[in-house]
């Protein structure tokens, strides 16, 4: 089935299988191994992409339902290579340790500055990484780097 979307800012025209997970056409049709498979349930939140502006997970979704949708994958939100201010903020807090979820948390990071602003407290991060799980880091610097994003996000220019 053909479709047509637009990845990390590029409009694509592809050809895919209808039963095609949106994560699987991104790693393994164009090679963006960003987003990542965790844990095949959509409990981990590692595949988690912005699908028009939306945080969204990968795994549930199939490409064919995203036809003439804007997808973001964590390495389009650099721009002129520069990172995203949420990027900049886990790379500065150190909210990572061996890196496998934090693709996926980015951009929940996003969701959440985008949905609750630049003071975003501690206890609403927490709450709304529920869908998002870290084995490593204990989410202390997570939370600090979501909430540094947050107000990088909403600085004025």
């Amino acid at each position: 089935m053909r479709i047509n979307l637009a990845i990390n800012g590029t409009a694509s025209d592809l050809d895919v299988e209808p039963a095609t997970l949106l994560v699987d056409l991104l790693r393994d049709g164009l090679g963006l191994t960003g987003t990542h498979v965790g844990c095949d349930t959509s409990q981990c939140g590692a595949c988690n992409v912005l699908i028009d502006g939306r945080s969204a997970k990968a795994c549930t979704l199939l490409a064919v339902q995203l036809a003439g949708r804007e997808v973001t994958t964590v390495e389009g939100l650099a721009s002129d290579g520069a990172l995203h201010p949420m990027q900049a903020a886990f790379k500065e807090h150190h909210g990572l340790q061996c890196g496998f979820c934090t693709p996926g948390m980015v951009i929940a990071g996003i969701e959440i500055a985008r949905r609750h602003g630049p003071d975003v407290s501690a206890e609403t991060v927490a709450h709304e990484l529920e869908g998002n799980l870290c084995r490593c880091t204990g989410y202390l610097n997570i939370v600090s780097a979501i909430r540094a994003g947050a107000k990088a996000m909403h600085a004025p220019v």
